[in-house]
């Protein structure tokens, strides 16, 4: 125990001396509050141009998470960096010479990420929640109504979860260059455009972004898919865990 809280005192050193990688943290707060702001103030403006189906299946609480599409890359950003950037400066020997049981090593620094991103994640999502319903006026919902509580804590975990992926499969890739090719076009465009093609459309449903987004509707016309909230979370954190045991397979059997 006491050899575990010194690697999780080093893994918590190792990601506050880095200011990069803090500052994915602050920006995925500002970028998700402030784009969901903006999406909640226009919406108010124009929303008697809405047509009656639109105003009736209207969610004002997932209105309120419109930013969390651009918030996320920041959350990528900060899982790719807390595990390739050791790759990248070749620290990881050192690493993992200080501390051989590997598993320990992997698990300590996902603790300790977890824990802060959570954090980062709950406290941006009440945030976005709060600001944008005082920008929606009357058209907007209390956090006592039905399912508008498990929106917003939702919505934290979704964060978390998405930066749980992102280093998985950077354990996985092992290059910060390489995470990023793959994991920014994927979220920010790959995924929304097989959601809007009708062919691939069904498939989409099931990818980790897609599927985790509908822990944050509570209005269920607003869903739009087969399956419910909490469902679409499980798969969610699926991806995540599937992410992570790769990234433990490729750390127990690969040299640094």
């Amino acid at each position: 125990m006491p050899h575990t809280t010194r690697v999780l005192r080093s893994e918590w050193t190792k990601i506050r001396s880095v200011r990069s990688t803090l500052w994915t943290l602050a920006t995925a707060l500002i970028v998700t509050v402030g784009v969901s702001a903006a999406i909640c103030a226009v919406t108010a403006s124009q929303f008697d141009k809405l047509g009656k189906q639109q105003q009736a299946t209207f969610d004002a609480t997932q209105t309120s998470f419109s930013g969390s599409g651009l918030g996320q890359l920041a959350m990528i950003a900060f899982g790719v960096l807390v595990v390739s950037s050791e790759y990248s400066t070749g620290m990881i020997r050192t690493s993992l010479a200080a501390v051989p049981q590997r598993t320990v090593f992997l698990a300590s620094k996902i603790f300790v990420a977890t824990m802060l991103v959570l954090v980062v994640g709950m406290a941006t999502s009440f945030l976005a929640f709060f600001v944008g319903q005082a920008l929606l006026g009357e058209n907007s919902v209390s956090i006592e109504d039905e399912g508008v509580l498990r929106a917003v804590l939702g919505g934290g975990v979704y964060m978390t979860l998405i930066a749980l992926f992102s280093m998985g499969l950077s354990f996985v890739l092992r290059s910060p260059m390489l995470a990023f090719a793959i994991l920014m076009p994927f979220f920010f465009l790959i995924s929304n455009i097989l959601e809007a093609v009708s062919a691939t459309k069904k498939y989409a449903h099931y990818l980790p972004d897609q599927a985790g987004k509908t822990i944050t509707a509570v209005v269920p016309e607003s869903l739009n898919r087969p399956y419910g909230p909490y469902e679409g979370l499980a798969i969610m954190a699926g991806w995540a865990v599937a992410a992570l045991i790769a990234g433990w397979i490729v750390l127990k059997r690969r040299d640094a």
